[in-house]
């Protein structure tokens, strides 16, 4: 079965730095683009960045409004995945993140992604 699965999420201070890792297995994600998404309790859930495939020219990147100039999105095609390293984490950062692909460009709508990963959670406290 084609999945997405998350490492690296756990419970940090305010000011923390920490990498998540998406990883894709049972089809081939490297022609896909690959996002970021996290959910808080509560609230709807939120684009935070996604990233282009490889090969393609450029390799487009969009960033969400929530935290951008925190974090930036890397992409590994060897291993179908996507990394999401998050800088200067805020209490208000605590959430599940979760991944997600999708055929063609980068977007920030979460109705254009087809699979999606369960997630990984991720606590700050002050």
């Amino acid at each position: 079965q084609a999945q997405l699965v998350e490492f690296g999420g756990r419970s940090v201070q305010a000011g923390s730095s920490l990498r998540l890792s998406c990883i894709g297995s049972g089809r081939d994600f490297k022609y896909d683009s690959m996002a970021w998404f996290r959910q808080i309790p509560g609230k709807g859930r939120e684009f935070v960045a996604a990233i282009g495939r490889i090969v393609w020219s450029g390799t487009p990147k969009v960033y969400g409004d929530s935290m951008k100039g925190r974090v930036s999105i890397q992409r590994d095609e060897g291993q179908n995945s996507a990394a999401l390293q998050m800088n200067n984490l805020e209490v208000g950062d605590t959430a599940v993140y979760i991944c997600a692909a999708r055929a063609g460009p980068p977007t920030t709508s979460q109705d254009t992604y087809a699979t999606w990963g369960r997630g990984t959670q991720v606590t700050v406290s002050s």
